[in-house]
């Protein structure tokens, strides 16, 4: 025996697959539109950048009769650059490991200290800096420069490299201690090379900042054997009535992007994924 159900009391039921479907914020063609003025901006002072580049400035900024080696100034700043990168790799590394798998009680407000240093702002201290690095012996010195400024790439680096070591499960770290690690071998051994990404952004952005450094350096270096490249090029371009050479300056510019260009196009992999890790974490 059958029954059949009245028409009036059946009931549709929404498909068991059938999946809601997003729309989307805005049309593709609106994407592209904001992408092409986004690039257009980025690129646009590149384009004024190269369209300033002379023959004859590229022969005056080899040019050693002014006192100045732009070649001994490269040397300069990559003596800097690696000096200070790998002080704060080091101690951002450590730094950012305590903070994020070994608590301690004030952890958090020493962090969060630590953070607040980003508002102080470099020009403000350059003064206590200056005596501080005299009354040590290290005023006029490339090794006092390069602690000035890893100094000043601690916190982003120890902000990214805490949040590199938090992303990572601490089980992984408990099992290379079980098997008899220590926790520094466990933190060398399992624990960085998870955080690859992470340490290759902080050492990017500590090179770069230093390398493009001008301020602390124009103001506690005295002898200009001991230039880097971006003090030694703003000298270079200012002519004999105290006016600019904007070709000479572009010239010296697209030097002194070269090799940070170079690094990045490397490294660009880790760079991207390190800093999404420390934004998301």
């Amino acid at each position: 025996m059958t029954t059949t159900v009245p028409e009036t009391t059946r009931v549709v039921l929404p498909h068991a697959t059938e999946t809601p479907r997003h729309q989307p914020i805005m049309p593709a063609i609106a994407w592209w539109i904001i992408a092409l003025c986004l690039a257009v901006l980025f690129l646009y002072p590149i384009y004024v950048m190269l369209s300033r580049i002379g023959i004859d400035d590229i022969a005056k900024i080899f040019d050693t009769s002014r006192g100045l080696s732009v070649w001994q100034s490269a040397g300069n700043s990559v003596f800097v650059s690696l000096l200070a990168t790998g002080i704060a790799v080091v101690v951002s590394t450590m730094a950012g490991y305590a903070f994020a798998k070994l608590p301690y009680r004030g952890s958090k407000v020493a962090f969060f200290v630590t953070l607040v240093t980003f508002m102080v702002p470099f020009q403000a201290i350059i003064t206590p800096l200056y005596l501080v690095l005299r009354d040590i012996g290290l005023q006029n010195n490339l090794v006092g420069v390069a602690l000035v400024l890893a100094t000043f790439n601690l916190p982003l680096g120890i902000f990214l490299m805490r949040n590199s070591f938090a992303a990572i499960p601490s089980t992984l770290e408990e099992a290379a201690q079980i098997d008899g690690a220590t926790a520094f071998g466990a933190m060398w051994r399992v624990m960085l090379p998870v955080a690859a990404p992470g340490l290759v952004s902080t050492a990017l952005l500590a090179f770069f900042a230093t390398w493009n450094e001008f301020f602390a350096v124009l103001i506690l270096i005295t002898d200009q054997n001991l230039y880097t490249l971006p003090v030694s090029i703003g000298i270079l371009s200012v002519d004999g009535n105290f006016g600019v050479n904007f070709g000479l300056m572009m010239t010296g510019v697209a030097v002194t992007v070269i090799p940070c260009v170079i690094v990045y196009l490397v490294l660009q992999k880790y760079y991207v994924a390190g800093l999404l890790g420390g934004a998301l974490k």
